[in-house]
């Protein structure tokens, strides 16, 4: 098979905009949790969110993009543009494609478009609104600026939409279907919509009162996960190509899994069967031993169920462990990179059912690292992993 290799990344998130500021931020252990500034969130049960900080998106997209794009085709364009001025890439057109990986598009421009209709006129609604909510219009602002003509595809896939569009991108790019792929993925869902209904779920944490310390993942005291907006970008291109052109390599794509629980809409598998097979399935393609991995960028949604399965899978394959998509496979390549293992934070009492693992909880870790691995579960029982190695 061919070897497809990472030439640039970009990433828009709560810790920092750029890879080096997110980068730096995690392993210095930052929190991105805070009480949620975007909208008035008083009249909520939770009241906090992972948003992207002191935001201007005039800084860094002209006036006319900003008013015809929903915020999560804001983030998705700016780790674009990052991840390919790093990486130095010549587009050519039609042997260049782009995978995006979004689980609910332009819901938030959706909810406040609806509550500004409700009991007013049809003026309400702008022309932009239908473009601005569709989930593919962010690959094709991004494909028409970049002049991207190649291979186009918008994968929803709940959480596994990120590391889902990492593994498409490879697989067109095995195929013979493109020499360069953007594999990005974004998200931005804050709105009173989405956060009734996570709320009243009982998915959500509802530490309100200390939001920083809210994500807590595999300890004792978690109680559910919080929402989040941002986005990643990775350019990837087949090693012939990246060679041709004496790009730097960055890190290798070496294994991709995917599977179904096939078992509940929103509980992972009791005994962790679909995470299991897609770990063991990214494994399998990279023709490596489980010990061979030195970092697992763990999903860790701090829910009861979700982290108690996700820990019984990695135990299943046997290694130790770091901390929890397309951003979460940028900290792969930077562990690998650096040899830091970033923390787990918050994590003050590991729960007797996520015991027997290195979380590296609170404090980076320095290691040598061959082989990192990004796992994402979502609803619907998907299953994402991806698997780094070390370039040689």
């Amino acid at each position: 098979m061919k070897k497809i290799v990472i030439t640039g990344m970009g990433a828009v998130t709560p810790v920092g905009i750029g890879v080096d500021a997110y980068w730096n931020n995690i392993v210095a252990g930052k929190s991105g949790i805070d009480t949620i500034k975007s909208f008035d969130p008083s009249e909520l049960a939770v009241r906090f969110a992972g948003e992207i900080k002191d935001f201007v998106p005039t800084d860094y997209l002209e006036k006319d993009l900003v008013r015809k794009t929903d915020p999560f085709m804001q983030y998705a364009y700016i780790a674009a543009g990052e991840a390919l001025r790093q990486s130095g890439v010549t587009i050519e057109p039609e042997r260049t494609g782009i995978v995006m990986g979004t689980a609910m598009a332009g819901v938030a421009t959706t909810a406040f478009t609806q509550d500004a209709l409700s009991g007013a006129s049809h003026k309400k609604v702008g022309p932009r609104f239908i473009p601005k909510i569709l989930g593919n219009i962010a690959a094709a602002n991004i494909a028409i600026d970049y002049n991207i003509q190649g291979p186009s595809f918008t994968v929803s896939t709940a959480c596994s939409s990120g590391g889902d569009a990492i593994y498409i991108a490879t697989t067109f790019m095995q195929a013979g279907k493109a020499d360069i792929m953007l594999a990005v993925g974004a998200e931005s869902v804050l709105c009173p919509l989405v956060i009734y209904s996570l709320a009243n779920a009982k998915a959500l944490s509802r530490r309100n009162d200390d939001p920083v310390t809210a994500s807590r993942p595999f300890d004792i005291t978690r109680d559910g996960f919080v929402i989040g907006e941002g986005g990643g970008a990775l350019v990837l291109e087949t090693e012939e190509h990246a060679k041709a052109r004496g790009a730097h390599i960055y890190a290798e794509i070496v294994g991709c899994g995917n599977t179904c629980d096939a078992h509940h809409v929103t509980a992972p598998h009791p005994e962790g069967r679909g995470a299991k097979a897609c770990i063991r399935q990214a494994i399998a393609e990279a023709g490596i031993k489980p010990s061979d991995i030195g970092y697992i960028n763990a999903h860790g949604t701090a829910t009861h169920k979700g982290d108690a399965v996700e820990t019984a899978a990695i135990k299943e394959i046997g290694h130790m462990m770091g901390a929890g998509g397309i951003t979460e496979t940028i900290t792969c390549v930077k562990a690998i990179e650096t040899g830091i293992i970033p923390p787990t934070i918050n994590l003050n009492e590991v729960d007797p059912e996520c015991a027997g693992i290195d979380f590296v909880a609170n404090t980076a870790k320095q290691a040598d690292i061959r082989y990192a691995m990004s796992n994402a579960f979502g609803f619907g029982g998907q299953n994402s992993s991806i698997l780094i190695g070390k370039y040689a």
